[in-house]
């Protein structure tokens, strides 16, 4: 739909670009700004804005302030403009987004606040953009996503946070967004997919975690993922993995990346793949480049080409270890036996002895 869009823009733009050459100078335009379509698409993008211009006619339903220096967004910065479907504030030197500030555009479909400078969210920050479909956040100093901040975006389909500094995302932050099926948080510094986390996205179909610090999976985490398509878990710090993680995976397919983690290669490992290799719905694409990590001896070796042999090593120290056992208490019992019998000869040959003054007879 949002491909539809920007096609749509584009003709837009090339049927009234004569129309906003002879208007260019009409009061319904701000100043330095292009307009096209009698003012309804307005093209204000890098011309040195510091603040967002008051004059945006209030039937624009797409406004570009990308590429300017406006810093923050103040609660009535969009007063009077009802109609607004697209916004566009990327790469703006953006470092504040105050109280309510985007409460009055009710009627918004995409933001684009990408490349920025942005910390934190307010908590209302999500407050009156129930028609949002599309959020782009990427490219900012995001380290903490609070449970409140997300909660109005009932429309919400894709999401993206990538290339933050995301550790930690409160549980119940992704509650109202029933609608997401896109669902992008690589590049951050996530530690552990939390149980819960996702307990609303039935109809999720993209997850990408990719190039964050994930050691951990828990077991319900992926549980509520009902049409999930794509898993990304690519360059991760995961060493091991719970099959009951994806046996909890109720998807039709599902594509599994999970390449560049530091992998400990043992039985378990082995084990863990081998079963998720046979359930038929899910797919390890990159299960020929997933390389151990540990132990030394096999850093850089393909998983797929140990696999036979990871086993056949832990059994046989198996029985190395287990032979070595019976070895010792066999000995323990021999040694135990012929202790008994010397104290045994000893206490026999003490009784055949003569009593002392019988030697005197």
């Amino acid at each position: 739909m949002l491909v539809d869009l920007e096609l749509k823009l584009k003709m837009l733009c090339v049927i009234f670009l004569p129309i906003a050459l002879v208007a260019g100078g009409s009061k319904l335009c701000p100043h330095q700004c292009s307009c096209y379509g009698a003012s309804e698409l307005v093209d204000c993008r890098s011309r040195g804005f510091t603040h967002i211009p008051h004059s945006v006619p209030h039937g624009t339903w797409l406004l570009d302030l990308s590429g300017n220096k406006l810093s923050e967004l103040r609660s009535t910065s969009f007063t009077g403009i009802w109609v607004l479907r697209v916004l566009l504030l990327s790469q703006s030197n953006m470092q504040v987004v105050h109280s309510q500030a985007l409460s009055s555009l009710t009627f918004l479909e995409k933001l684009d606040l990408a490349y920025n400078e942005l910390r934190v969210l307010p908590p209302d920050f999500s407050q009156g953009l129930t028609s949002l479909k599309h959020l782009k956040l990427s490219h900012n100093a995001l380290e903490r996503l609070e449970s409140h901040s997300l909660e109005d975006l009932q429309s919400l389909e894709r999401l993206d946070l990538s290339h933050n500094h995301i550790q930690v995302i409160e549980v119940g932050l992704f509650r109202g967004l029933t609608m997401l099926t896109h669902l992008n948080l690589a590049w951050n510094q996530l530690t552990v997919l939390q149980g819960g986390l996702l307990t609303m996205q039935q109809g999720l179909g993209v997850l990408l975690l990719g190039h964050n610090n994930i050691s951990k999976i828990e077991v319900e985490a992926l549980a509520p993922l009902q049409t999930l398509t794509i898993l990304n878990l690519e360059a991760n710090q995961l060493r091991s993995l719970k099959f009951k993680v994806f046996l909890n995976l109720k998807t039709p397919s599902t594509h599994l990346q999970m390449s560049e983690n530091p992998w400990t290669c043992d039985c378990d490992l082995h084990r863990v793949f081998s079963k998720i290799l046979r359930v038929r719905h899910l797919h390890v694409d990159d299960y020929v480049n997933i390389t151990c990590h540990s132990p030394l001896l096999l850093a850089g070796a393909s998983l797929g080409l140990m696999h036979s042999q990871l086993c056949v090593a832990e059994t046989a120290t198996v029985l190395i270890i287990t032979g070595t056992v019976m070895v010792t208490v066999v000995a323990a019992m021999v040694m135990a036996e012929r202790k008994r019998k010397k104290k045994k000869m000893n206490l026999e040959k003490q009784g055949n002895d003569p009593m002392p003054w019988e030697s005197y007879k």
